[in-house]
């Protein structure tokens, strides 16, 4: 096989790297980058002529496409599960996204990850069992990603109703009791779960 000059390498080692983004939401970290062969000294290049942009210490992505915020989320937090008003406005519960991104993450997670100025992230550190109670996945910026289940999210509106705005609080129970595809046997048992069994009878258990 002939021997790659050093430019038909490069273009090599970008289209590989091009590939991995696309498939990673846009996103790759710098482990993930010098995996397929690329040194770190490349990579500072790459950032100084503008085919890579730093979106945070450690993350990067093409610097000729600009990454939406559901691609920087995605990439940065693949472990984050979309909860309270973030899983509200996916669920489409309310009709406007929240300014911040509100995500429920392992309890142990590093808080650094979350040290950033954009996107805003408000994250929501959670017991490992808690975490995976009530999750599934939703296309998102070309992938998937997790969310609480509409239960699960009424739960949790009603265990944290202090932390919501009251108006987007009493959207989220009249949606859940409106919604034709709710499963009242699922939000009983994670109501037990979640210890809001009581609040779930008295507020909405005479709409079910």
């Amino acid at each position: 096989m002939k021997k790659m000059t050093r430019e038909e390498k490069t273009q090599y080692l970008l289209a590989e790297m091009r590939q991995k983004m696309e498939e990673g939401g846009g996103i790759l970290k710098t482990s993930q980058i010098t995996s397929l062969g690329v040194d770190y000294r490349r990579i500072l290049a790459w950032t100084k002529d503008g085919t890579l942009k730093r979106v945070k210490n450690g993350y990067y992505a093409c610097g000729d496409r600009e990454a939406s915020e559901e691609e920087l989320i995605l990439g940065m937090f693949p472990d984050a599960v979309l909860c309270l008003e973030s899983a509200l406005y996916y669920h489409h519960y309310i009709s406007q996204r929240p300014y911040e991104w509100h995500l429920a993450v392992d309890k142990n997670t590093s808080k650094s990850r979350f040290h950033i100025k954009y996107p805003l992230v408000q994250p929501y550190y959670t017991e490992p069992d808690a975490l995976q109670l009530g999750v599934t996945e939703i296309p998102f910026a070309d992938g998937k990603i997790k969310i609480y289940t509409k239960e699960r999210m009424l739960c949790d509106c009603l265990k944290f109703e202090e932390k919501l705005d009251r108006d987007i609080y009493k959207r989220a129970l009249l949606s859940y009791i409106a919604d034709g595809t709710k499963d009242i046997a699922e939000l009983l048992r994670i109501a037990r779960a979640r210890r809001v069994l009581q609040k779930v009878q008295n507020i909405i258990g005479v709409w079910l």
